[in-house]
């Protein structure tokens, strides 16, 4: 008596995760549609605002300065209040930043509207991959992340289509005009349907059942009465993860930022062919967000990541072999791009795997930094390794030892397990 009743739906029906999944994915979509637009819309904008690449730049370090600062705080938000009042809370800010920079006509109003929309985003992937490790149970985490990342190419490539007829038939401004509105349209739709928790409506995290209850997880590292951000800083497994985190990061942004710099420059390929290898990896992380992370739901997050680690660094190396061996530069650009895609979701599981899931916002925010240091770090150091050298041997060799450090670092985790699959001996044989 006095226990909620919890309901079952039968083999056919369809799990409610499977709708909040749905209502994620689109959040997923038109947010880095929005994001990574910018570099189609871009050349349209310096007609306009008359000013460089190195100030076009700044607007995009305006939004990134504000999504890492704040990204840290919206795990928080979403662990004390939930997702469904911080995601529609920051898709207000979404969608209205878009629609200003719209309206922007110089550099300052542009900067400090692309900032807005930065402040946006920054819960448009913590609370939003939060959510989804809350609704789906630790054997199926990978299938759901698998399918929300891809979200991320997609948004990219059906943007990066219909701008050029956006801009063709009504000008750049509309390019911001329709995803503002999209944006703004997805706060009603996450204040009305989405659920922060299984536990919201009664359910269990779907494929889990019985088997381990809807909160019962004595394999983390801390007790949920602990002073949450001590007990998180206090984890070996956190800091483990996160300086893995930054040597990815490094490495994945090096070979990325430069990578066509580096065929057309270097290798000397024309701009058109060296600019292929950008559509090559986008459609390369579709592929590998779309099978990878269900392989992770078998083998365990820890050997995904140590072999996704492994693999970037060895196709840095294919990339810096080929030479201007068209084939097998393509094959080590669409194997670099298949593990890229897997990385930040696959990272971002961590924190379901080796910490309560009370917490998971808090800590994937915590980590944040993490990435945002490497990113930035990864920019200067191998721009000036490049700069010093005049080659981009050195920067690319760097890019390989930091993810071999990152693949290394990995074996430290510990795992705690009682009576469920522990992260890393899932469905073991």
């Amino acid at each position: 008596m006095g226990q909620p009743k919890k309901i079952r739906f039968r083999a056919r029906s369809i799990h409610p995760a499977w709708f909040i999944l749905a209502i994620c994915f689109v959040n997923i979509f038109i947010n880095y549609g929005i994001r990574l637009g910018y570099s189609v819309v871009l050349p349209e904008m310096l007609k306009s605002f008359h000013i460089g690449r190195r100030q076009a730049g700044d607007i995009f370090n305006a939004y990134l300065f504000a999504y890492f600062i704040i990204s840290p705080f919206t795990g928080h938000l979403t662990d004390r209040f939930g997702a469904r009042r911080v995601i529609p809370f920051f898709g207000i800010l979404l969608g209205s930043g878009t629609l200003l920079m719209g309206t922007s006509n110089s550099l300052l109003s542009a900067s400090l509207s692309f900032a807005l929309v930065g402040a946006g985003a920054s819960a448009m992937w913590i609370p939003v991959l939060t959510v989804i490790q809350r609704w789906f149970s630790e054997t199926r985490r990978g299938l759901a992340l698998g399918i929300l990342s891809s979200g991320t190419g997609l948004g990219f490539a059906v943007m990066g289509s219909l701008h050029p007829l956006i801009i063709e038939a009504w000008g750049w401004r509309f390019s911001w005009y329709l995803p503002g509105m999209a944006a703004l349209c997805m706060v009603a739709v996450n204040a009305l349907m989405l659920r922060s928790s299984p536990e919201d409506s009664g359910l269990h995290p779907w494929s889990e059942g019985d088997r381990c209850g809807a909160r019962g997880s004595a394999r983390h590292e801390y007790s949920r009465g602990s002073g949450k951000y001590t007990s998180i800083l206090k984890s070996g497994n956190f800091w483990t993860v996160g300086l893995s985190y930054f040597f990815i990061t490094i490495a994945l942004y090096t070979i990325t930022t430069f990578m066509v710099d580096y065929a057309h420059n270097s290798l000397h390929l024309s701009f058109a062919r060296a600019s292929l290898l950008a559509p090559i990896h986008g459609f390369a992380q579709i592929a590998g967000v779309l099978s990878i992370p269900i392989l992770s739901d078998f083998i365990g997050r820890k050997r995904t990541l140590m072999l996704s680690n492994t693999a970037i660094g060895i196709s840095a190396l294919g990339i810096l072999f080929s030479r201007s061996h068209w084939p097998s530069l393509c094959v080590s650009v669409g194997v670099l791009g298949i593990f890229y895609g897997i990385t930040w979701p696959m990272y971002g599981a961590c924190a379901g795997d080796y910490f309560e899931r009370e917490h998971i916002g808090s800590v994937i925010g915590a980590w944040t930094p993490f990435y945002g240091i490497g990113a930035v770090s990864a920019h200067r150091i191998a721009g000036h390794l490049r700069d010093l050298t005049g080659s981009f041997t050195v920067p690319f060799v760097f890019a390989v030892i930091t993810a071999l450090a990152a693949s290394t670092l990995l074996l430290l985790l510990r795992t705690q397990s009682t009576g469920c699959n522990p992260p890393d001996a899932i469905r073991r044989i």
